[in-house]
């Protein structure tokens, strides 16, 4: 083929090429979520307390092992499962109990959901339960909230930072 025709195909072909991506690029127009909705988001990671109290080792215990084992606490590595519970204008959206990771039971549990809501004021309460020692919820949270439409709100979980948190 001369020179010049392939230098026109190729920018025939390229320009093609470039209106295609252009005009797939913003149409069809994609939403994410209705103009009446809002998203609801339960995110956490967080490693329950110890499942079991440390136990104080005996004397005749310690003498039995290596110097360097002598540890005067035995503590299991088991975690508590953590439960949460969702609830929105008093309708239960979620109720998970997340068994911790890990092969011996001792890394983190993690959630991650979404729920399309409508947007509006709602009355949402989170309960949460990070111990097999606490019988109910150990950290409870209502708060009346304001959701525009296309607004994401997170729920988290920091103990650090007071506990449940709404952001």
């Amino acid at each position: 083929m001369p020179k010049p025709v392939a230098i026109a195909a190729q920018l025939i072909l390229y320009g093609a090429f470039a209106a295609f991506i252009g005009i797939f690029s913003s149409h069809p127009a994609y939403r994410n979520l209705s103009p009446d909705q809002a998203l609801l988001k339960l995110s956490f990671t967080h490693a329950g307390q110890l499942a079991q109290d440390c136990r104080q080792r005996t004397p005749e215990e310690l003498a039995k092992l290596a110097p360097n084992m002598r540890a005067p606490l035995e503590c299991a590595r088991a975690r508590s499962p953590v439960i949460v519970e969702l609830t929105l204008d008093g309708r239960l959206l979620a109720r998970r109990v997340q068994h911790p990771s890990g092969l011996s039971h001792d890394g983190a549990s993690t959630v991650y959901e979404r729920f399309v809501v409508p947007a509006g004021e709602h009355d949402l309460s989170v309960k949460f339960n990070d111990s097999v020692r606490v019988s109910g919820y150990n950290y409870v949270r209502d708060e009346e909230v304001e959701l525009r439409p296309g607004q994401v709100l997170v729920v988290d979980f920091n103990p650090q930072k007071g506990g449940i948190l709404i952001q």
